[in-house]
């Protein structure tokens, strides 16, 4: 499986402006703003919905990370990410974070190739993979959703990114016969350069397995 191409050592940088605006830069790329932060947590809520154990790919602003943890039902939470700034700058922000959060430095496309089968009740798979190719990679993710899927439990739940569109992730809707879906309204930054508008319906897809 030839996986994602990433910068292995990308500038990261931690932007909060005047207006309490907030956006986490990989180089020049808006990795993640905190306006996401309602889809995000509720996109956390219905995972957490499936089971107490999870794992997460990408920390990001730690918004997700930070739901799951926290949520009444969890046990332990594990996020692999992958650039060591991302993490460090999340504990400066986050010095006591809950203690069934575990961060682990880490590429999760390695990481979930030893992920034990059916070890996990949820994943959040939300990393920023930068190049806009890697999505339209059919063979990339006819190898790697297997695994994630491999990893999860029965009745678990694989629950991506939002999207803006009402239409189901075709990377992930062949390996899976249930699709939950809800529509949030979202508003973004004014400077947000990863969505097609700035006000809209974001649509979060949970993939559930049989």
């Amino acid at each position: 499986m030839t996986l994602p191409r990433q910068a292995p050592s990308p500038t990261v940088r931690l932007i909060e402006d005047d207006d309490g605006e907030v956006t986490l830069y990989l180089d020049d790329g808006q990795a993640m703003q905190a306006w996401e932060a309602p889809l995000m947590e509720a996109s956390a809520d219905m995972m957490c919905e499936f089971g107490s154990e999870f794992l997460e790919a990408g920390l990001g602003l730690g918004i997700s990370a930070l739901r799951v943890a926290s949520n009444a039902r969890t046990i332990r939470h594990v996020v692999v990410e992958r650039h060591a700034e991302v993490i460090r700058l999340f504990g400066e922000r986050h010095e006591h974070p809950p203690a069934t959060l575990a961060i682990v430095h880490g590429d999760f496309f390695e990481v979930i190739r030893e992920t034990q089968p059916e070890s996990v009740d949820g994943i959040f798979f939300d990393p920023y993979l930068g190049a806009s190719d890697v999505w339209q990679d059919p063979e990339l993710w006819a190898a790697f959703v297997p695994l994630m899927l491999r990893a999860l439990r029965p009745g678990g739940a694989l629950m991506p990114c939002f999207t803006e569109q009402p239409v189901l992730r075709a990377e992930f809707l062949p390996f899976f016969e249930r699709v939950i879906v809800e529509r949030r309204p979202f508003t973004t930054y004014a400077n947000t350069t990863y969505t097609t508008q700035r006000t809209g319906d974001g649509f979060i897809q949970c993939f559930v397995k049989r």
